[in-house]
């Protein structure tokens, strides 16, 4: 039997990687709305998400000189916390183990080049795409 890991980006863009057996066999990028349908029909054993709720600072020099950007963050990531928050409840309803990793622990965004190094994945893939992988790659092997 096929242990199917999933690693998920949560964005405006949201990230999906799927882990078979400890290989990577795809990336997508889809809306958020999909993110339920991709759930329940890929039945993944484990979801791991970056999880921006998890993260103890949002601001850095920039955003505290400028106010508008600063509530474009803001903004943003309250959106993200959101979607964080549902994949959450859609795994506990579907009865599917999950489990947020900060940005901070997921590590550095890795261009196509290093990514390629670390995984092996020479095809196409996008920043999203990229970091749905990596949040998930230390569990790609695990069982519920």
């Amino acid at each position: 039997m096929t242990t199917r890991i999933l690693g998920v980006d949560p964005g405006a863009s949201t990230g999906l990687a799927c882990y078979e057996d400890g290989v990577l066999t795809w990336l997508r990028t889809i809306e958020p709305h999909a993110i339920e349908h991709f759930l329940r029909h890929h039945v993944p054993a484990r979801v791991v998400f970056e999880d921006s709720r998890l993260e103890r600072r949002a601001w850095h020099a920039r955003t505290k000189k400028d106010y508008g950007a600063a509530l474009a963050t803001a903004r943003s990531l309250g959106q993200v916390d959101a979607w964080c928050s549902l994949i959450t409840a859609i795994c506990a309803d579907l009865g599917i183990p999950a489990h947020g990793i900060s940005p901070t622990a997921k590590g550095a965004k890795l261009d196509a080049a290093a990514f390629a190094v670390v995984t092996g994945w020479t095809a196409r893939s996008n920043a999203h795409e990229r970091d749905a992988a990596m949040v998930a790659y230390p569990y790609r092997r695990a069982i519920r």
